[in-house]
């Protein structure tokens, strides 16, 4: 597979970007193969905005930027440019800090997304687990030392499976993106703007959605005072972000990346 250009920026952009914006390797069905090759986009660009904003994004955002204001007009990308607006002209130095404080220090924005349907509780090692065999039946392997429901990696998933299989992972936390978007919308965070693009991409929420995201805000996700045993010995530590009641760990940053978090042999042809 070719590396992609940058719309309109008549140029490639930095290696490890444009390995993070691959096109999708299969072509869902019921959608034109262009279809396919912009909803995969979409979702590289979502996984690649939600990462940590190290130097080298910081040095690729006038790319990025060009990128999404070269995508077809949709919701996703209208979403997608608010946000590159300010992420383009931000400091560094606000970029990180910003990123931080918002998905790191802040509970209900945290970006793992088997706390908020399992808590501090035994079934988020299972779940964990699930996931990952997910990926591996599917001939992935994440790497680069992240858990499995962080939410750049399922990303990077449901762009590289298709929409059926591989965004299944996201159809299932639908929920927990919802309390997510809310949490950055009430604290006004720029990053809102990157989940109400994700959003856009997925079946509206229901009634029932509504009210389990309503439900979940007040009461928070379900808590037991137990580790992570079913996922011992895996291939991910356990996040700090589980904690006692009441308390909050900032979950450990892994190295930030542009890489995809599925090695390169398994991204298809080239």
């Amino acid at each position: 597979m070719s590396p992609l250009t940058f719309a309109g920026a008549g140029r490639p952009g930095p290696a490890p970007v444009r390995t993070r914006l691959r096109a999708a390797v299969r072509r869902p069905s019921r959608l034109t193969p262009a279809q396919a090759r912009e909803r995969s986009l979409l979702l590289r660009l979502v996984s690649l905005l939600l990462q940590y904003p190290d130097a080298e994004l910081a040095a690729a955002r006038e790319d990025v930027a060009t990128c999404v204001a070269g995508l077809p007009p949709s919701e996703s990308g209208a979403q997608l440019a608010a946000f590159t607006e300010w992420f383009s002209h931000a400091e560094p130095e606000l970029l990180e800090r910003t990123y931080v404080e918002t998905f790191d220090l802040r509970r209900r924005s945290s970006l793992y997304l088997t706390y908020y349907l399992h808590g501090d509780t035994r079934r988020r090692g299972m779940a964990l687990l699930t996931l990952a065999q997910r990926y591996r039946a599917a001939g992935r392997q994440v790497d680069g030392g992240e858990l499995p429901d962080h939410l750049p990696v399922v990303l990077e998933f449901a762009a590289l499976a298709g929409p059926g299989a591989g965004e299944a992972p996201l159809r299932q936390h639908r929920r927990g993106l919802e309390l997510i978007h809310r949490a950055l919308a009430d604290a006004d965070s720029p990053y809102r703007h990157v989940l109400a693009a994700l959003l856009a991409l997925l079946p509206p929420a229901t009634d029932a959605d509504l009210a389990a995201v309503a439900e979940l805000a007040a009461q928070g996700p379900p808590n037991e005072d137990v580790g992570l045993d079913p996922y011992a010995g895996g291939t991910f530590a356990p996040p700090s972000v589980f904690a006692p009641p009441g308390t909050f760990v900032p979950p450990e940053q892994a190295p930030p990346t542009l890489a995809s978090p599925f090695p390169s042999s398994v991204d298809g042809p080239r």
